[in-house]
C-alpha cells in the first residue's frame, strides 16, 4: 500500500464528501498521508459547535434546496457552491503539520501566478491594491496519532448567494457556541479569470507530490464504489441526519417579543438538540388561556417555523373566539422564525 494517497471526489454531495473525509481519517494506516480534493453543490457548512438558526437563513435554504452540513471541526459558517475547491490534508504524527499543508496550497497557487499568504490562525489572503482580501478559511482536527487540515478556496463562488444564506435577520438568540466572524472575501478569478477546479487540483497535486518526492495516481471517489469501505455507511447516515446537522446545536434560547392591539406577548423558547424543551410566555392579554395552551403544544417539538405556526393554528380551533388574534400571532411568528 502506498504511503501517499491522493483522492478526488466526483460527487458534489456535501454529506458524502464529509463522510468520506471522516471515514478515511478514522481508518487510514498510522503511517499514511492523504490529500483529498472535493467540491460541494449549494451548501452551508457550519462548524461543529455552531447554531444553524443563528448563522443561516434556514427557511430560505429550505426554499432554495440548499443543504446544511455540520462538519467535525470547529470554525465558522461558509457557503459552498461549485465555485469552491475544498482540500483536506491528513497525516500521521509527528509528521502532521498544518503549516506544511498551508504552504503546499500556497505553492500550488503560485504555479498559477497567484501570490497568496497565510494570515492569522486559519486564513489565506491576497492583496487587492492596499486591501487584504480573504480567499480561504481552514479548520483542523487532531487525535492522539494523526491530524487533518481542511479548508475551502474561493475560485468563482456566487458572493450574492453567500449573502442570501449567511446573513439571517437579526434574532434574539441567546446562544452558546461559536458565531462566525465576517471577513472581506474575494474570488481568485479576480486575479486569474480562467481559474477552475481542475486547474487548482492539478496545481495542488503537483505541489504536494514535489514536497514529499512521491508521485502517485489520483484515485477518483464516487458513491457507487465507496459503499464497501468499513464504517462508511454509518458515517454517511450520521452526516446526512437531522440529528447531526441541526440536533447537534448547543443549547440556546430564542426570545420573541411584540405588542398587539389585544395585548403584549413575550415568548421564550429554550432549545436543546434542536428540540423545544421549554416554552414560556408572558402576556397581559385579558384571557391568557390560549397562550398558556400554546406553551404546552410547543414543548417537545422540533424547533422550526412550521411546527410553531402549526401549534398556533391549532389554537384557532380550540379558541374560535380568538381566531383573528391567533392569526395575527401566527403571521408575526412566521416573520420572526424564517
Amino acid at each position: 500500500m502506498h504511503k501517499t494517497r491522493i483522492l478526488i471526489s466526483t460527487t458534489f454531495d456535501p454529506w458524502f464528501n464529509l463522510a468520506v473525509e471522516d471515514t478515511i481519517f478514522r481508518s487510514m494506516p498510522a503511517d499514511q498521508r492523504v490529500l483529498f480534493l472535493w467540491r460541494n453543490a449549494e451548501t452551508i457548512v457550519i462548524g461543529r459547535a455552531q447554531n444553524p438558526w443563528r448563522e443561516c437563513n434556514t427557511e430560505r435554504m429550505k426554499q432554495d434546496a440548499v443543504k446544511l452540513a455540520r462538519r467535525q471541526t470547529g470554525g465558522g459558517a461558509v457557503f459552498h457552491d461549485l465555485g469552491n475547491t475544498n482540500f483536506t490534508f491528513m497525516a500521521p504524527k509527528p509528521e502532521y503539520d498544518k503549516e506544511v499543508s498551508t504552504n503546499i496550497v500556497l505553492a500550488g497557487l503560485e504555479k498559477l501566478g497567484i501570490k497568496g499568504q497565510a494570515n492569522g490562525r486559519n486564513d489565506l489572503v491576497v492583496m487587492e491594491g492596499d486591501v487584504i482580501k480573504k480567499f480561504s478559511g481552514s479548520a483542523y482536527r487532531e487525535t492522539a496519532d494523526r491530524g487533518f487540515h481542511h479548508g475551502t478556496l474561493l475560485l468563482s463562488a456566487d458572493m450574492q448567494r453567500l449573502g442570501d444564506y449567511l446573513n439571517p435577520d437579526e434574532k434574539k438568540l441567546q446562544a452558546k457556541g461559536i458565531t462566525s466572524v465576517r471577513s472581506r472575501v474575494t474570488n481568485l478569478n479576480q486575479i486569474k479569470p480562467d481559474i477552475d477546479h481542475d486547474m487548482v487540483c492539478d496545481a495542488i497535486i503537483a505541489a504536494f507530490s514535489e514536497y514529499y518526492g512521491e508521485h502517485v495516481e489520483p484515485e477518483l471517489i464516487a458513491p457507487e464504489h465507496f459503499q464497501n469501505l468499513p464504517g462508511f455507511s454509518e458515517r454517511f447516515a450520521l452526516q446526512s441526519s437531522w440529528d447531526w446537522n441541526f440536533g447537534q446545536t448547543p443549547p440556546f434560547t430564542h426570545s420573541l417579543e411584540e405588542r398587539f392591539e389585544w395585548g403584549g406577548v413575550e415568548l421564550l423558547l429554550d432549545v436543546e438538540k434542536g428540540i423545544i424543551k421549554q416554552a414560556t410566555v408572558y402576556t397581559d392579554m385579558l384571557d391568557p388561556a390560549p397562550l398558556e395552551n400554546l406553551t404546552q403544544r410547543l414543548e417537545g417539538v422540533h424547533y422550526n417555523v412550521a411546527n410553531v405556526v402549526d401549534a398556533v393554528d391549532q389554537l384557532k380551533n380550540t379558541y374560535p373566539q380568538y381566531a383573528m388574534w391567533m392569526a395575527e400571532l401566527s403571521d408575526w411568528l412566521i416573520t420572526q422564525l424564517e
